[in-house]
């Protein structure tokens, strides 16, 4: 863990125009992403248009290989899209540098992954203290509390100071949403954050999100559950890197 000391960098400050307080959160238009393979380029994201509010709750539906954990790599900026315009809590990711990137995402975007990607040397807490670490975000004392403050948030304050291994998947799953909301973000996005749970912590678990949502937080969701996903108010199917539907939404262009 890094020393008791406040930070001293700041994420790149967002435009005038993406400040606006009626603007969408996720603005995506005529994305294109294409990957270079043996056989040629290949186009996972064929003019994507999807706009989304603070506070919404999406779920993106669609079979494998139909662009869905692409669309959420290049909303993160984890992936670049190859063309169109993405902007996403307030920052043009196609024009940032890659500083800029990881700086931005460490405070603005909380990453929910299908395999929890614990560390597993970690405690559960020092799990949910690291991405405020990496922030350099308040002293020692203010991560620990916060990081209690989470885990008492998704019911594991009394696997605190185990190992994650000694968890079980879903509790594991409750500890990565923890994590993801170490840095307070403004948007969180999960790629099948309940394909590996039994229904049953799968509805607790989308019960959380939907608590998330309601607290103001955006929510992206990329699941196989269709029932879950029938659950959200709004629901984006893709279909060959397409936006097949959009019904639900509350976010006109």
């Amino acid at each position: 863990m890094q020393p008791d000391t406040p930070s001293t960098g700041a994420a790149p400050a967002p435009s005038d125009r993406s400040a606006a307080p009626h603007d969408p959160i996720v603005d995506l238009r005529a994305v294109v992403k294409d990957y270079a393979t043996g056989a040629g380029a290949v186009r996972a994201l064929d003019g994507i248009e999807l706009r989304i509010r603070a506070g919404e709750l999406v779920a993106v539906v669609g079979r494998s290989g139909c662009g869905k954990s692409t669309l959420l790599n290049v909303m993160t900026g984890i992936d670049r899209a190859t063309d169109g315009e993405v902007r996403v809590a307030g920052l043009d990711l196609r024009a940032a540098s890659e500083d800029d990137l990881a700086r931005w995402r460490g405070r603005h975007v909380g990453i929910v992954f299908q395999f929890f990607q614990l560390i597993p040397t970690l405690t559960v807490a020092e799990n949910v203290m690291l991405p405020m670490d990496f922030a350099g975000r308040g002293t020692l004392r203010d991560r620990k509390a916060r990081a209690a403050e989470l885990l008492a948030m998704v019911e594991m304050s009394d696997q605190a100071d185990r190992l994650p291994l000694a968890t079980s998947g879903g509790q594991q799953q409750r500890i990565a949403i923890a994590r993801a909301l170490a840095n307070d973000p403004s948007v969180v996005v999960a790629d099948e954050p309940t394909g590996n749970l039994d229904s049953a912590t799968a509805e607790q678990v989308f019960g959380i999100f939907g608590g998330l949502a309601d607290a103001g937080r955006t929510v992206v969701l990329v699941t196989h559950d269709a029932e879950l996903a029938g659950r959200a108010p709004r629901v984006v199917h893709l279909a060959d890197g397409k936006v097949l539907s959009d019904v639900g939404g509350r976010a006109d262009g």
